[in-house]
């Protein structure tokens, strides 16, 4: 009977059906019956493959959300987006310059920003996309990696955008940008790479190849831990 008690409404494709009001939206969706393949992917909230508008019965207010990490509500109304048909530019990264001009001429849209904040309030990430859009009007690439840096590349802000614009597309551009030109370059890293390129460490790698799954175990677990 407690778990009778625990079920509520919800209303996929427009269909109800009772679920535990535990779960998350995409645990409800295969409890009640559906086998996901598209909009489906880490299960974790990284991947952002879940994409989900969903309305409250009698709340006239739009809401967004992960579908593995948001949990049902009563009569909660479901509309997946696993795939939203934004703009993504072709380019090498190789042949561009950390520059303004970069931006504006492989994302010309940029500048069509209107700064109402709708794609700040679809983000499931709670990330302020107005602001790194207005960054990227003024062609601050390294504002924009800095503040785009938790995007996890759901679409949300794009759908909900009325100049279509592809934020989160614009977004990992000058993540690229800034990462192949901009950020300071680690000398250790680089020693680490020569070292590796040296072959320094194929006897080592040979050696952990030939090693037996429990051994690998012990080893892994009396390893170095830096704090």
């Amino acid at each position: 009977m407690a778990e009778q008690n625990d079920q509520i409404p919800i209303y996929i494709m427009g269909k109800r059906y009772d679920v535990p009001s535990s779960l998350t939206i995409m645990k409800a969706m295969e409890y009640a019956g559906y086998t996901l393949i598209r909009g489906v992917g880490c299960r974790g909230g990284f991947c952002g493959a879940c994409s989900t508008v969903y309305r409250i019965q009698d709340d006239p207010k739009l809401y967004f959300g992960l579908a593995c990490q948001t949990v049902v509500k009563p009569n909660m109304y479901l509309g997946q987006i696993p795939f939203f048909p934004a703009k993504r530019a072709t380019y090498d990264i190789t042949e561009l310059q950390a520059q303004a001009t970069t931006l504006f001429q492989i994302y010309p849209e940029i500048l069509r920003c209107l700064g109402c904040g709708t794609c700040t309030k679809a983000c499931p990430q709670e990330l302020n996309v107005k602001n790194y859009m207005a960054a990227a009007m003024r062609g601050d690439i390294a504002m924009v990696a800095n503040l785009s840096f938790d995007c996890i590349m759901c679409g949300l802000c794009a759908a909900r955008c009325p100049a279509e614009e592809p934020q989160y597309n614009i977004a990992i551009l000058a993540r690229r940008l800034y990462g192949r030109y901009l950020a300071p370059r680690s000398e250790h890293l680089q020693q680490r790479v020569d070292e590796i390129q040296q072959g320094m460490f194929d006897q080592k790698l040979a050696e952990l190849k030939a090693t037996d799954e429990q051994s690998l175990i012990a080893l892994y677990k009396a390893r170095l831990i830096e704090e």
